[in-house]
């Protein structure tokens, strides 16, 4: 029985990590911890759990195996470190860390505990995706040339556990990123998953064009961002990220290769769809994307259990995450400088 602790009791923690820990007859939550203690006893009697006074305390407890960290952003490598240090092994949520250096700290402790680290970056299991990577792998499309890829819906604030506009989502001091973090990192990893290449140089704008805080000052992360991306074996393609999009969400990817194109979440009637050079066309209703309003089951609980349980296990290890925090990073840095950047694709 695999005992886990889940530190930060928000949104993610009550509608993915609980419920699909809980679903599991391996698991046991033994352990909760959140800055509002409140919320915290409530959930772990529902879920038969010991609700502790201080993150360090979960960590020393016996009775725990594995930790989910759940928090804001910029507690994300602190609380990741001193439980990889404690022995514990750790799931963290997007995005890994707001630093790279915080992010590579993460990925040294793993390889220094022994323990797993893996990251929520959850896209890649969607099951579309999946598939589409499949395709690409099979010389479906031929070389990839050009593709864009987009995350767009209508901000954090109806998402947050805390709903409205003082989320801290959007404050910098504890997300550090806006819809990058949240939105963008999803799709800079998709997109080296699905072509198997390396983002090395960026282009983006990254800006605040319409969130405010309650006075109506503007929000202190952007609430858009618009990135040209070129990938190591030379296909460019374009990623927009948006917390302004109030209409229905759009989760979208369309890859275009030498021989033809697939089309990913991007059809009302068909998840999946490979259009041919030939004029042939091949559509593939795998699954349907998650939405902020339709949660469905995301994989990434079994994934990390499995994971730990069996090293022959892939799974989404820190590690294998710190190109699209390069290219996040190298974002952030060329719509600061106006101007592209290259990004730092050595190895950690």
């Amino acid at each position: 029985m695999l005992r886990i602790g889940v530190i930060g009791c928000g949104k993610i923690s009550q509608v993915r990590h609980l419920p699909e820990y809980a679903d599991r007859e391996d698991c046991k939550i033994t352990a909760l911890y959140d800055l509002n203690m409140e919320r915290a006893r409530e959930l772990a009697e529902q879920y038969g759990a010991e609700a502790f006074e201080s993150c360090e305390a979960l960590l020393a407890s016996d009775n725990v195996d594995a930790v989910s960290v759940c928090s804001s952003n910029t507690t994300h490598a602190e609380i990741t470190i001193a439980a990889l240090k404690a022995g514990k092994h750790v799931l963290c949520e997007k995005p890994m860390a707001t630093t790279l250096e915080d992010c590579e700290a993460m990925v040294a402790a793993a390889k220094e505990s022994g323990k797993r680290l893996m990251i929520g970056q959850n896209q890649r299991l969607a099951g579309a995706h999946v598939k589409a990577k499949e395709l690409i792998d099979e010389g479906a499309i031929g070389k990839v040339i050009s593709f864009r890829t987009a995350f767009r819906h209508a901000g954090p604030e109806r998402w947050s556990v805390d709903p409205g506009l003082s989320t801290w989502f959007f404050d910098k001091s504890r997300a550090a990123m806006g819809s990058l973090a949240d939105l963008g990192v999803h799709k800079a990893d998709l997109i080296q998953y699905l072509t198997g290449q390396t983002i090395v140089e960026v282009l983006a704008s990254a800006v605040v064009l319409d969130k405010k805080f309650a006075d109506g000052s503007p929000i202190t992360v952007e609430d858009n961002a618009m990135c040209v991306l070129t990938l190591s074996d030379g296909a460019v393609g374009t990623m927009d990220v948006s917390w302004t999009n109030y209409g229905p969400e759009d989760n979208s990817t369309v890859v275009y290769g030498t021989d033809g194109i697939l089309r990913i979440y991007d059809d009302a009637e068909h998840t999946l769809i490979l259009h041919k050079r030939s004029g042939e066309v091949f559509n593939y209703d795998v699954d349907q994307i998650q939405t902020n309003d339709n949660q469905t089951k995301s994989g990434i609980i079994d994934l990390f259990v499995e994971w730990i349980k069996d090293e022959n296990v892939a799974g989404i290890s820190g590690e294998s995450v710190l190109p699209a925090m390069r290219a996040v990073f190298g974002v952030l840095e060329a719509a600061e400088k106006k101007c592209a950047v290259k990004v730092n694709v050595q190895e950690a």
